[in-house]
C-alpha cells in the first residue's frame, strides 16, 4: 500500500492580493507531476511582511511567490540570494534550504525573457525602452541586458527617480525624444504609460509588452497600437514562465508551460 503523500503548502504574498492568478497556475503545474499541492493567497501588510514569512517558513510551507509592495523587503528578509535578485534589489521568490534558512530569488525578468521568445519577440539587436523605474522595471533589467539589445532606456515620469537604476546598470540610458526609434517598448508602471510614449519617438511595427495583465494591461496596449506598434501583448505570458521557474526553485521539477498559454488555468 502506499504511503501517502504529504501536502505541500506554498503561497503568493502580497497586498493587494485578491487579484492574483498564481494560485491556478502553480495548482496546474503541481497536477502535471501529482503532487499533494496547497497554494494560498496571503493579503499581509508592510509592517506584518516579516513575522509573516517567518511563521509560514516555520509552520512547513515550502516557497512564497513575493508581489507588491514587498519585494525589496523579500531580498532583505533572506540569508541568502540569487545573483539576479541582488541586481534587480529585489525578490519574487522565498524558499528555505535544508537548514531552514531563507533564500530570494527574483524570477520576473528570466520570466519575461521567455515569454518574449516564446512570442517570437527577439531582444537582441532591438532599441529597448522601458517605462517605469520602480522595482517591477529593476526586476527585468539584468535579464534584458544579458540578451544583448542594441541599446536599453528607461522613461520616466520623475527623471529623477530614474537615477539609482542608471547608476546600477551601466550601459541602461535615459530614453529622451531625440533618440533613434524604439523597436520593443515594455511598460512597468501602473498607469500613465500614454502619456509617456506620446512624448518618444517609436518605431513603426515594433512590439509592446506590458508587465501588467487582463484589463490592467489595456490602456498601455491600447495606448502602443495608437503609436504604430503592431505586436502587443500583456503580461499573462510572463507570469506563467516565471512561476514556472520558481516552481522549479521549489520542487526540482521544470513544468511544461504550453497547456497554461494555451489557456489552461
Amino acid at each position: 500500500m502506499m504511503a501517502e503523500q504529504t501536502l505541500i503548502r506554498c503561497a503568493v504574498i502580497g497586498q493587494p492580493i485578491a487579484h492574483s492568478k498564481s494560485p491556478p497556475i502553480h495548482q496546474a503545474f503541481a497536477r502535471q507531476f501529482g503532487l499533494q499541492h496547497d497554494y494560498q493567497k496571503i493579503d499581509c501588510a508592510p509592517e506584518q511582511f516579516a513575522a509573516t514569512v517567518q511563521q509560514f517558513f516555520a509552520d512547513g510551507g515550502r516557497g512564497l511567490s513575493v508581489t507588491l509592495p514587498h519585494k525589496p523587503a523579500a531580498l532583505a528578509l533572506a540569508a541568502q540570494a540569487s545573483d539576479r535578485a541582488q541586481l534587480a534589489g529585489a525578490a519574487n521568490t522565498l524558499g528555505v534550504d535544508s537548514n531552514g534558512a531563507i533564500w530570494a530569488d527574483n524570477t520576473d525578468g528570466i520570466g519575461l525573457v521567455r515569454d518574449l521568445a516564446r512570442l517570437g519577440i527577439g531582444v537582441k539587436g532591438q532599441r529597448v525602452l522601458v517605462l517605469g523605474a520602480g522595482g517591477a522595471a529593476a526586476g527585468i533589467l539584468p535579464a534584458l541586458q544579458a540578451e544583448q539589445p542594441a541599446a536599453l532606456a528607461l522613461f520616466n515620469r520623475t527623471p529623477a527617480n530614474a537615477v539609482p537604476l542608471l547608476k546600477r546598470f551601466a550601459g541602461v540610458q535615459l530614453a529622451t525624444a531625440a533618440d533613434a526609434p524604439y523597436s520593443l517598448v515594455i511598460s512597468t508602471v501602473s498607469s500613465g504609460a500614454a502619456a509617456m510614449l506620446a512624448t518618444l519617438p517609436l518605431q513603426a511595427g515594433g512590439s509592446g509588452y506590458d508587465l501588467n495583465y487582463g484589463e490592467r494591461a489595456e490602456p498601455a496596449l491600447t495606448a502602443m497600437r495608437a503609436l504604430g506598434l503592431s505586436g502587443c501583448h500583456d503580461g499573462r505570458g510572463m507570469l506563467i514562465e516565471q512561476a514556472a521557474v520558481a516552481f522549479a526553485r521549489w520542487h526540482g521539477l521544470t513544468p511544461d508551460t504550453a497547456p497554461l498559454h494555451a489557456g489552461g488555468f
